[in-house]
């Protein structure tokens, strides 16, 4: 029995240290997988820092590249923005500055500022202006550039800008071809003589000058004449009156025109043929322009360089554009020759372009407002 209960004890020992040894080993087990865990994160939380610390700069070296951009690309802009406002600026200065016909103007501001003072001239000045602005409806003013082809200037741009067509005869003939008709048919080989205003020229070269200028004028008067938007047409001819090689070559074309109008009455009055009116024997009745050639060399080749028109040139310059130009003569005020037309001998029909002058010298252009 001793035995038997010994050898109990024995196995019971035995079992109870095998589960002891089998408890420390599940427990270094247990042990050992929390300290691979353990060791398994703080590895990949170091990778994770580390990636997100390489992510972190690259990202703030971006976002700084990003800023930099933008900031001078924003610098950039402004300074183009700047650039292209002065550009502007600047043409438009240029633009308004190589214009020989400006814009409106209140014509009693302008009265105010151009005849300040007490004296009997300014006081008389500042009346006339009064009278326009209370009685003739003139509201407003255009300045007209004070040169010797002033008066030229001032007609043809009311012309254009109204947009009236080309005079009835001029649409029955090629105005192109006057020159040509002029020289050959005509034999008046003194045309070599021709001046163009302040560019002086004379030569055997003057027949080609001649008909370039008429091409300006023709394809110039066609253009804008046929341009029936008022602001558009407007603006062709704030352009081409900004174009003073453009303008030279109008004027020379207008002068030419009347020496072929004189030359064409020269002739009717050496034939006898029909009546002419009666502006031109007054003009051929002056001893300066007794002839075509004599009124070419004493009148119109001073145009534009040391001379303008005078009163009679302007009774010729509407009869041919076919136009009533009405003067208003400032210095002429409360008289009968306040205001003039010309020609006094015009068709109904016509259209009616106006002037105003301080001194029957230099010309502006009356804005009629009813």
């Amino acid at each position: 029995m001793q035995r038997q209960h010994d050898r109990i004890a024995s196995k019971n020992r035995d079992q109870f240290a095998e589960q002891e040894k089998r408890s420390r080993i599940n427990h270094s087990k247990r042990t050992v997988g929390r300290h691979e865990v353990q060791s398994w994160t703080r590895a990949t939380k170091q990778s994770l820092c580390l990636m997100w610390q390489k992510v972190k700069i690259q990202l703030m070296l971006s976002m700084s590249f990003l800023v930099t951009v933008f900031w001078y690309c924003r610098r950039l802009y402004g300074f183009l923005a700047e650039l292209l406002k002065r550009w502007s600026d600047y043409l438009q200065r240029k633009l308004i500055k190589n214009r020989s016909v400006l814009a409106e103007v209140d014509l009693l501001g302008y009265s105010a500022r151009e005849w300040k003072g007490e004296t009997k001239q300014a006081k008389h000045m500042r009346e006339a202006y009064n009278e326009l602005f209370w009685n003739c409806h003139i509201k407003y003013l255009r300045q007209v550039k004070k040169d010797n082809y002033c008066v030229l200037r001032a007609v043809l741009f009311q012309i254009l800008s109204q947009g009236i067509p080309f005079p009835s005869w001029m649409r029955e003939r090629d105005i192109l071809k006057l020159p040509e008709k002029l020289l050959y048919s005509q034999g008046c080989n003194w045309i070599q003589q021709y001046s163009f205003g302040p560019e002086r020229y004379t030569g055997p070269n003057a027949f080609g000058k001649l008909r370039k200028c008429m091409e300006t004028l023709k394809t110039n008067w066609i253009e804008i004449s046929g341009t029936k938007d008022h602001e558009e047409r407007g603006n062709l001819c704030n352009t081409l009156f900004s174009d003073e090689s453009k303008e030279h070559r109008l004027y020379e074309a207008i002068k030419f025109i009347m020496l072929y109008e004189v030359v064409e009455a020269y002739e009717q009055i050496k034939n006898r043929e029909e009546p002419i009116p009666h502006l031109f024997s007054r003009l051929l009745a002056r001893d300066t322009s007794s002839d075509p050639l004599s009124f070419m060399m004493n009148h119109l080749n001073s145009i534009g360089d040391s001379g303008c028109l005078d009163q009679v040139e302007i009774f010729l310059l509407g009869y041919l554009l076919e136009v009533k130009i009405r003067v208003y003569r400032l210095h002429r005020f409360n008289t009968e020759e306040f205001q003039v037309n010309y020609p006094d001998e015009y068709r109904r029909e016509w259209n009616e372009i106006s002037l105003l002058t301080e001194d029957d010298r230099y010309y502006h252009i009356p804005v009629i407002r009813t």
